[in-house]
């Protein structure tokens, strides 16, 4: 699962004696303060973006340590003749109500490299995206991992609208000049881990389509068994008048595990059992001999 985010670039130059510092912490060989260019760019932040999905604000410290060091290069294409930049600091500025981390990167001056910067001063080069792997993607509306809840982004349940949250940071790629990025707003380059292959792609390139789609079929179905023990438990609960509200109700099973939901559902079926037994409406062939004389039984 990958993920495109904008960011924006600002030019800045010559670099501080700070800065330089932190940047010879990267170079193999002793640079110089003009023998480098200096600029500052927005990475990812903590706003939903139009995929339905941000950043957790928690998560960006970590995140942005993990940005440290990292490349820079061009349309994302993973070439060592495409590295152009690396960023040597990163922090997480809070905003109001946004919190984004900003990075500062250098590039080599001479060469190709002036051409970048000559871009970059031009006001060319300023949509830059990121990528990184995130280990979890959480529902914002119950808590749960998102794709086992059955709430949808973009969809508000009771007022709320439902968003993905990215958390757990695990690593951070590198970020890329591109032309146009994938969101006008703001894009994000989401992964799980390695370069971001899902399963499909997996299964096209080896050719287990066959195998895929069986295990889609099952996971379609496990989606809804959970759906409906989930639904069960809810109304076990309600039938017991436990004194909590539908919505409370929900938001509790939806953060339940498939196993504890099972098991919480017996114990509530054999609950239900002793609080309102079965009340027949025609008597049982016992209770039929008890109202009848037993002189006149054959």
């Amino acid at each position: 699962m990958e993920i495109k985010k904008e960011t924006v670039v600002s030019g800045s130059g010559v670099p501080t004696a700070e800065q330089l510092e932190a940047i010879n912490a990267q170079a193999r060989a002793e640079m110089t303060a003009q023998q480098v260019y200096v600029f500052s760019l927005r990475l990812c932040d903590d706003q939903v973006d139009r995929d339905g999905e941000r950043f957790d604000t928690e998560a960006l410290p970590a995140l942005a340590k993990l940005f440290i060091g990292k490349t820079g290069i061009v349309d994302h294409r993973w070439s060592s003749d495409k590295q152009v930049a690396r960023i040597f600091r990163t922090e997480v500025v809070r905003e109001e109500d946004v919190s984004y981390i900003k990075a500062w990167a250098y590039i080599r001056r001479g060469g190709c490299g002036d051409e970048i910067i000559a871009d970059i001063e031009a006001g060319i080069k300023k949509e830059v995206s990121v990528g990184c792997a995130m280990g979890r993607s959480v529902c914002s509306v119950c808590g749960g991992e998102y794709g086992q809840c059955g709430h949808q982004k973009g969809e508000f349940y009771d007022g709320q609208l439902c968003c993905v949250i990215l958390r757990e940071p695990m690593d951070a790629y590198e970020f890329s000049f591109v032309a146009v990025p994938a969101q006008p707003q703001s894009g994000v380059l989401k992964g799980m881990g390695g370069r971001g292959r899902c399963l499909k792609e997996l299964a096209e390139e080896f050719g287990a389509q066959g195998e895929y789609r069986a295990l889609y079929k099952q996971a379609q179905l496990g989606a809804l068994y959970e759906k409906q023990l989930r639904d069960e438990v809810v109304r076990l609960c309600l039938v017991l008048d436990l004194g909590a509200p539908e919505p409370v109700l929900r938001s509790i099973t939806d953060k339940a595990a498939p196993e504890d939901l099972r098991k919480l559902k017996e114990a509530l079926e054999g609950r239900v059992r002793e609080c309102l037994p079965v009340q027949r409406q025609l008597p049982g062939a016992d209770e039929a001999r008890e109202g009848v004389e037993s002189g006149f039984l054959i």
